[in-house]
C-alpha cells in the first residue's frame, strides 16, 4: 500500500512539473528545453495540419535548393510568408521549428538559401527575391499573394524591408493582408528613407530585438522602425530579455530564435505567439489578435509564462524606442562604414 501510494505522488508530482501559470494551457510534458512547456490553445500553441514540403533548385545559388512548407492536403492557395535567414543559416534545418509551426497552423512559409561569403550584398538579396518570385510563379496552387508576410532574422531581418518593399508596392503582393516581423535586424539595404514612407496603408510591423544581443546594434532596428510610415496603433517594438526559471536559462541573444542551439519557451511565447496573432489580425482582421500582436503593452501581449511562482521575463513594448547601450557593444555598430543608413545612428 506505501508503494501504491508513493508511485500516485510521484506521478502526480511528475505530470505537475511543468509551468503552473502561463498564458493557454499548457502541455503536461513535451520537447522543449527548460522547465516551461508549449500552450496547447490560444496563440502560439502548434496547430493540427500535417507539414509537407517542396523544393526547388535556387534561381542564383548553384546547388543549393529553396524549400516550401505547406500544410498537407490543402485544396487551395494559403497565405504565405517569405522568409529570410541570418549569414550562415542556409539550411531550413537551423530554424525547423519555427517553418513547421507555420504550416501547421495553415500557413505557407518559403525558405530561400543565399550564400554568407563570396557575394555582395546586392547579390544576396537578388538571390532573396528571385527564390521568393520563382516560389510565387512556379506553385500557385500553394501560394496566395493576396495575403503576405515577410519576415527575417539578422542579414534577413534587415532585408526584409527592401524584399517587403518590392513585393507589397512594385508587385501588389498583400493587397488583402500585409506584415514584416524583423528580428535582430543587421544593417538594411537597396531601402530609402522615401520608400520608407510609401508602404501602403495596411501594413503592419513587429520589430524585435534581444537584450543579450552584442551582434547587431539596435539602432539598426530602431531606424527602420522610426522611420517607416506605419501608424504606431499597427506597429510595436519588442524587447525580450534573459530569464532565470527552474535553474534553466532562458538565454535572449543574438541567435533567438533558433531551433538548433535552444528550443524552448522563448520561441514559442516570444516568438510563435506573437506571429500566429500577428498572422490572424494582418490576413482576418482579428481584434482579438491584434491584442496579442500589437497591444502596445497589453496583459495578453507582454505576460509570458511561471513555473513554480518563477515567471520569463515580461516582454517589453514600445512605440518610442530608445537605444539602452554604447555602440561598442556590438560587433556591427550603426556608425560603421558597412551601414548604409549612419545618419540615423543615434
Amino acid at each position: 500500500m506505501r508503494l501504491l501510494t508513493l508511485l500516485l505522488i510521484l506521478l502526480f508530482t511528475v505530470s505537475c512539473s511543468k509551468d503552473d501559470d502561463v498564458t493557454g494551457t499548457p502541455y503536461v510534458d513535451d520537447d522543449l528545453a527548460g522547465p516551461i512547456s508549449r500552450p496547447s490553445s490560444g496563440y502560439g500553441a502548434d496547430g493540427s495540419y500535417t507539414v509537407a514540403k517542396v523544393s526547388f533548385a535556387s534561381p542564383l545559388y548553384s546547388g543549393k535548393m529553396v524549400d516550401i512548407f505547406y500544410p498537407q492536403g490543402i485544396t487551395s492557395p494559403r497565405p504565405v510568408i517569405f522568409y529570410s535567414h541570418p549569414f550562415g543559416g542556409e539550411s531550413s534545418e537551423y530554424n525547423i521549428g519555427l517553418f513547421n509551426f507555420i504550416a501547421k497552423k495553415g500557413y505557407v512559409v518559403v525558405f530561400a538559401p543565399y550564400p554568407t561569403t563570396g557575394a555582395s550584398v546586392d547579390e544576396r538579396y537578388n538571390t532573396l527575391w528571385e527564390s521568393f518570385t520563382k516560389a510565387v510563379k512556379d506553385y500557385p496552387n500553394l501560394i496566395d499573394t493576396k495575403k503576405v508576410g515577410f519576415m527575417g532574422h539578422s542579414f534577413g531581418g534587415g532585408a526584409s524591408f527592401a524584399l517587403a518593399y518590392k513585393g507589397f508596392v512594385g508587385q501588389g503582393w498583400g493587397e488583402n493582408g500585409r506584415f514584416i516581423f524583423s528580428m535582430a535586424q543587421w544593417y538594411s539595404y537597396q531601402i530609402t528613407t522615401q520608400q520608407l514612407q510609401s508602404f501602403p496603408s495596411n501594413t503592419k510591423l513587429i520589430s524585435q530585438i534581444y537584450d543579450d544581443d552584442d551582434t547587431n546594434d539596435h539602432r539598426l532596428a530602431i531606424d527602420m522602425f522610426k522611420h517607416i510610415n506605419i501608424a504606431d496603433s499597427e506597429k510595436d517594438f519588442i524587447l525580450i530579455r534573459k530569464s532565470v526559471v527552474g535553474g534553466y536559462t532562458y538565454v535572449a541573444d543574438h541567435v533567438l530564435p533558433n531551433t538548433r542551439s535552444a528550443f524552448d519557451a522563448y520561441d514559442y511565447y516570444g516568438i510563435y505567439r506573437l506571429l500566429d496573432a500577428m498572422i490572424d489580425y494582418s490576413f482576418n482582421n482579428n481584434a482579438a489578435a491584434k491584442t496579442v500582436a500589437l497591444g502596445n503593452g497589453s496583459k495578453e501581449q507582454v505576460t509570458m509564462p511561471s513555473y513554480n511562482g518563477q515567471s520569463l521575463a515580461p516582454l517589453e513594448v514600445t512605440d518610442t524606442p530608445t537605444p539602452q547601450y554604447p555602440q561598442n557593444k556590438y560587433e556591427f555598430p550603426c556608425n560603421s562604414s558597412t551601414n548604409p543608413r549612419p545618419e540615423y545612428c543615434q
